[in-house]
Formats: structure tokens, sequence, C-alpha cells
């Protein structure tokens, strides 16, 4: 399988060119991306940057304060929004679109079907959130009323296998005043909910705080929590096959790919009977998890079918520290040793919707700090590798928005924009045009770290050798700030070599052990040029005896990386 690339998009915020917003601003006055502008040169040049996959956050209808009457489709109590756009990961119609992505909220499905052709004919492929886990507390189908959540469970019963929601029976919903969004202008009743239902993440009381997901209820998969956490699934739980028809659904739109929200907080006996089925429809459907227990990881892959998983714990964290050194370059030597032999399974990434923005005052401030950080997430083995969009531009994540506060993430929750996106979007024409000389030449940087990834067989393909063991020696690099590795494939080889180091140039030699050429192939006394492909250095000639005993010397600048072609003279 060739390398996978993907550029997530927040797809409310992509589109939008609004420069004058204010705090809990409507889609009105702050303005909305839609479908629609997701324009073939948006995708072309989107590509160009070393994209495969495209990841549409934010599509499926979730909960909102937004009300269409005129198309019989109902707004949420604001009690139960988190900001006035919502959130993603509160459902309220697993069969529908959010309307305000279309220019003709009649004809939203058909423009989300367009986009979906639009982006296979400019050579991407698409991926969309599936949210298995929680929906929204006020979840109902406008599309499928038939499918909704819940209409034959006794709500008497705190579990029966055959609901779909958890139930706190004599309960009501006990709500803060300071949950929801605040509409001064909407003179409500409060919400309510009785018997309470259980909150989305696993809080089986009935007054959950501003810090739980208190705008989501769980869906009940046959486990019952009340009892030890016991399961009945035989028979299988009618919400099993309901969610088994939602991916159908999904699928049969020629969606190429599905991020799984939270799937570890759902059994794994689910994933194993539902994968396979989609899998057997759709053969070349992708599963991407959401897990970030590193003890689930095998169980994930071998029993619950997926494809990739999140490598967050490992290797995000660590090279997030590794950033602001504040941990060692060898702990990325750790990383892939702990995964097992997993690598090839794992998604990197350096920013998400739920991470802060590397130039954020919460990351590192300066979004050049992250760049051998991104090259080591792209390269390092043959699994796939992401980027949040604005990213490659330094988006900071400045201010505050409404709900979501100053906290150096772009926000899920209101109508905002992305400024430093938007300079590169330029009021439509996606040509750069609003970005500084600084700015370009970091798109570019990202622009050449990710076809890399995708176009040289020894990245996407390759094996991996970790040269690190070798180089403890003086004169050797500095394993608190230098990593070097190889990637090869049949006669191919690259060497990666990188100075996390903020402040200081690192000159050293590296050395490639005997062992390693024996495992490529290479002529142990041939004479070898070394080709630049990325970074500033110059091309060298060695013979291979010297780098397996005298070493490579390496010139690093700070904060920087090469990459060289190993080709024989």
């Amino acid at each position: 399988m060739s390398k996978i690339t993907i550029y997530q998009v927040f797809t409310r915020l992509f589109g939008n060119k609004n420069s004058k917003l204010k705090p809990h601003g409507t889609f009105i006055e702050n303005g909305v991306g839609t479908f629609s502008d997701f324009t073939d040169k948006a995708l072309q040049e989107i590509k160009k940057l070393g994209i495969t996959h495209i990841w549409y956050t934010g599509v499926i209808e979730h909960a909102t304060c937004i009300e269409y009457p005129e198309h019989q489709i109902k707004g949420q109590h604001p009690a139960t929004v988190k900001g006035r756009a919502g959130s993603p990961y509160a459902i309220t119609d697993y069969y529908d679109v959010n309307p305000y992505l279309a220019t003709d909220v009649e004809k939203r499905m058909e423009e989300f079907e367009s986009l979906v052709s639009r982006t296979h004919k400019n050579g991407l492929q698409v991926i969309i959130d599936f949210v298995p886990n929680h929906v929204a507390r006020q979840y109902g189908s406008d599309v499928f009323p038939e499918k909704d959540f819940g209409l034959n469970d006794d709500a008497h019963q705190a579990f029966l296998p055959t609901n779909d929601y958890y139930y706190l029976p004599g309960q009501p919903l006990v709500y803060s005043d300071t949950l929801g969004t605040p509409l001064p202008e909407d003179k409500l009743e409060p919400y309510q909910e009785f018997p309470a239902k259980v909150t989305g993440n696993n809080q089986f009381h009935a007054h959950p705080s501003i810090n739980d997901w208190y705008e989501t209820v769980k869906l009940n998969y046959g486990v019952d929590y009340f009892n030890g956490e016991r399961t009945y699934f035989d028979p299988i739980p009618p919400l099993w096959d309901k969610m088994l028809d939602i991916l159908t659904y999904w699928a049969s739109k020629k969606v190429d790919a599905f991020r799984c929200d939270m799937a570890e907080m759902v059994p794994l006996e689910f994933w194993n009977y539902v994968i396979p089925k989609l899998k057997s429809l759709y053969p070349n459907l992708l599963f991407i998890a959401e897990v970030y227990n590193p003890q689930l990881y095998q169980s994930f892959i071998h029993d619950g079918h997926f494809d990739y998983l999140y490598d967050k714990v490992g290797l995000y964290d660590a090279l997030r520290q590794i950033i602001n050194n504040r941990e060692d370059a060898s702990a990325i030597t750790q990383c892939w040793q702990h995964l097992n032999n997993l690598d090839q399974y794992m998604l990197r990434f350096l920013e998400n919707h739920d991470e802060h923005r590397i130039a954020s005052a919460q990351f590192c401030y300066d979004p050049w700090k992250a760049i051998p950080a991104m090259l080591v997430s792209a390269s390092l083995h043959t699994g796939p590798v992401m980027l949040y969009f604005g990213q490659e531009v330094g988006e900071p994540a400045k201010g505050e928005s409404g709900y979501s506060s100053d906290d150096g993430k772009t926000t899920i929750f209101d109508f905002w924009r992305v400024p430093e996106h938007q300079k590169w979007m330029n009021q439509g024409k996606f040509d750069g045009g609003g970005l500084d000389e600084n700015q370009k030449k970091l798109r570019e940087t990202y622009r050449q770290i990710l076809n890399l990834a995708i176009n040289e067989p020894a990245i996407s393909q390759g094996k991996f050798y970790d040269l690190m063991w070798m180089n403890h020696f003086e004169g050797g690099p500095d394993h608190r700030f230098n990593y070097a590795y190889l990637r090869y494939f049949e006669k191919d080889t690259l060497l990666f070599v990188v100075n996390f180091d903020n402040f200081s140039e690192h000159r050293f030699r590296l050395k490639i052990p005997e062992h390693a050429l024996n495992e490529m192939g290479t002529d142990i006394y041939g004479t070898y040029g070394l080709i630049p492909l990325f970074g500033q250095a110059d091309p060298q000639e060695i013979k291979i005896v010297d780098i397996a005993y005298v070493g490579i010397e390496i010139v690093l600048k700070p904060n920087s990386a090469l990459v060289y072609r190993l080709s024989k003279v």
C-alpha cells in the first residue's frame, strides 16, 4: 500500500472568508464555510502539498442552536450545545449532514455527494468521522425517524441488553447554570430530561459538570457498567446492527475511510463484528481508531480489524517534549521499541483538532521548531502521517471565540475563522496570496517533506534502521538533541539526521554499522555518493568502509534536518 498522508480540515471553518467576527456570533454574523468552498483549485493545491486523503471533520449533523423550520430541521436546546455551532461529536442525525454546510439546505446531501465526487476527481480520498460511543442529548433523525435510538427502550431499567441508552431511573438530569450556550435573547424553559441518561464520558450520575461531555449521552453496546461491566453480546445487541446500517449508509456514498472517535470506549467485540462485514462489501474501506491505551493496540489491530491507530501517547507526546527540549531525542528509539512491530499501523501527527497548535503559546510559539519532528513523523515508518489545516502556514489559534477560550486550539464549537489559513485561501483563490515570505517558505518545507514521504519507496514501502545504538563515541552525535536512522527499499537507501537543539549547531561523525550495510546488501568496499534530498547540505563522496568505521561528517544547523540518498558512484 502507498504511504497515506492526511489533511484534516474542520469543514465549517475551512472556507470561511469573514475577518470581522464577534464572540458567540451566529453563522450569519460570523460566516461559515461550506462544501462548495472545496473547489477544484483548492483540492488540487492540497494534493500538491503531498496529500492523499482529506479528513472532512464535522460533516454529520450534530447539535447546534440553529433551526431550519422550513426544512423541518430542529435546533437543540442551548443547554445541550457547546457553543453556537456545537460540537461535531454530539451527533443529532447519523443519516444527515450539517445543513449550514450547504448553499442550498434542501440539497445538502447532494452537495456532500458532489464534494465526495469532486475530491475523487482531484485524486484524493475522503475520510469522515464515525462517532460510535455517544450521541447528542436530543438525538432525533429528520431523515429516518423510524431508525432513532431508544424507541423500544425500557427507561425504567438502568441497563438492559436491548436498550440503546443507559438510564438513571427516577432521577432527573440536574444541569448547572454554567453549562450550555448562553443565549440571553432566548427565554427558554430549562432543559429537562427524565429519567436522566448516562453522560457520554461514562458519567453514571445525573449531574454532569462543565468538564464532562455533558451535551452527549452514552450508547449501550451490551456492557452492564452498573454490575462490574458484565457483557451481553449473545444475542447481538440491537445497537450493533443499527451502527452497521449507519456505516453502510455512508460507505455507499463512496466515503473511503472512517476515523472512529474514541474507539476504545466501545467494546472490541463490536469492531470485530462490524468491520469485517463492511470490508466484505467495500474491500478498500479504511478504519482509523482514536485509541490512547497502548495496551489495546495489538487487540485493536488483530482482533478489532482496524487499519490504523492514533500514535498520540507514544510519538506525539515524545516529540512535543523533545521540541521543547524537555526530553532527549533518544526517546524516539523508545517509542518505536515499545510498539512491538506495530509501527506500520500508527497514524503520526503533530496537530489535530484536539491538540494545541504548534505556533501557539501553549506549544512552542515558533512553527519552525517542529520541522525536524514533522520529518520524523512522516518518515519513521510506512504508516500514515497527518497535518491539520493551517499547520503548514503557522496558525497560532490566538484569542477567544465564544465557547472556546484562548487555549491555543482552533475552536470546534464556534462559528469562527482561521486567520493564517485565510491568508493562504486568499478569498477563494487558494494561491497563498496573503502569506508572507516566511509562511510561504514554511508551507514549501511541508510540501517537500510530504512529497518525499509519498514519492520515495524507501519511506512508503521500505524498512527502518535506527542508527543511534552504534553512535555512542566521542565526536559522535549528541543523544540529547540528535537522532539518525535509515529507510531502505531494495537497493535504495535514505539517511535521515535531525537536530532538535533550538540554539546550537551540531557537528559530529555518524557511523552506519556493517550490520546495517549487510541488511541493505551494500558493497562494503564500494564508493558511494551522499546526495542531499532535504535540508541544507552539499553532496559528499565517501567509501562505504569509511562510513562503517570512520563515519560521515555531519553538520546540522540549530533546529534542522538532513536527508541524503546513498547512491553508488
